[in-house]
C-alpha cells in the first residue's frame, strides 16, 4: 500500500474528538509511509487531515471538482491538487489511486463516497480494504443498518465481512495491511458499467 483515500466532512462537527481522530489519521498515515489521497478541501475535518499528513512531511494528493475550486475551498498547499470535471470523475480519480479507503465522520457525501466505493469491492472492481473510523460511535446506525439488511438477506456475510471497524487510526490501519478480500467470484467487469 502506498495511498490511503479517507473520505470525511468538510465541516468539523460537534465533538472534538472528530478532529482530533483526522489529524491522528493524518500522523498514522506518515508514520506508516503512506501518502493521503482525499477530496481535496481545505475546510473542515478534510482540512485538518490534510494539513497534519503535510505538517508530518508526508504526500497529500487532492482531486476536486472545478466547481469546488472555484468556490475557493480547494487546499492550494497540497502535493498534488487533481481538478476533474464531475464528482463522478473524482471518485473514479481517487479510486484508482489509492490502495485502500477510510470513512471519517462526515455528511451525506462521505457516506455516498464509502457506500459506492464498498459496492465496488462487492461487485469485484477492486479488492482494497474499505474501513469506518467510529469515532465517539459515530458509525453505529450505520454499521446497525448494515448488519439489519444482512439479517434480512440482502447483503452476503462475506460481503458484510469487508467493512472494517476501528475506533483508532494506526489499529485500523493495521487490519489493511492483513486484509484478504472475499474468495467471490466477480459479477461484472468495470468496464461493463
Amino acid at each position: 500500500m502506498k495511498f490511503i483515500c479517507v473520505f470525511c466532512g468538510s465541516n468539523f462537527g460537534t465533538k472534538p474528538a472528530y478532529v482530533t481522530t483526522a489529524k491522528r489519521t493524518g500522523q498514522a498515515l506518515v508514520e506508516r509511509g503512506l501518502g493521503l489521497v482525499y477530496g481535496g478541501g481545505k475546510v473542515g475535518l478534510m482540512g485538518a487531515l490534510a494539513d497534519a499528513v503535510l505538517e508530518q512531511g508526508g504526500q497529500v494528493i487532492g482531486v476536486m471538482p472545478r466547481a469546488l475550486v472555484e468556490k475557493e475551498i480547494a487546499h492550494h498547499g497540497l502535493t498534488e491538487l487533481h481538478v476533474v470535471g464531475s464528482m463522478h470523475e473524482r471518485k473514479a480519480l481517487m479510486a484508482d489511486l489509492a490502495d485502500g479507503f477510510i470513512a471519517l465522520p462526515g455528511g451525506f457525501g462521505t457516506f455516498e463516497e464509502f457506500c459506492e466505493i464498498l459496492t465496488w469491492a462487492q461487485l469485484g472492481y477492486h479488492r482494497k480494504p474499505c474501513g469506518l473510523l467510529n469515532v465517539e460511535n459515530f458509525y453505529d446506525p450505520l454499521l446497525n443498518l448494515f448488519n439489519h439488511s444482512a439479517n434480512e438477506g440482502f447483503i452476503r456475510a462475506e460481503h458484510r465481512s469487508m467493512v472494517l471497524v476501528e475506533r483508532n487510526p494506526a489499529r485500523l490501519l493495521r487490519l489493511f495491511e492483513n486484509y484478504e478480500p472475499p474468495a467471490l467470484p466477480k459479477w461484472v467487469e468495470r468496464d461493463e458499467t
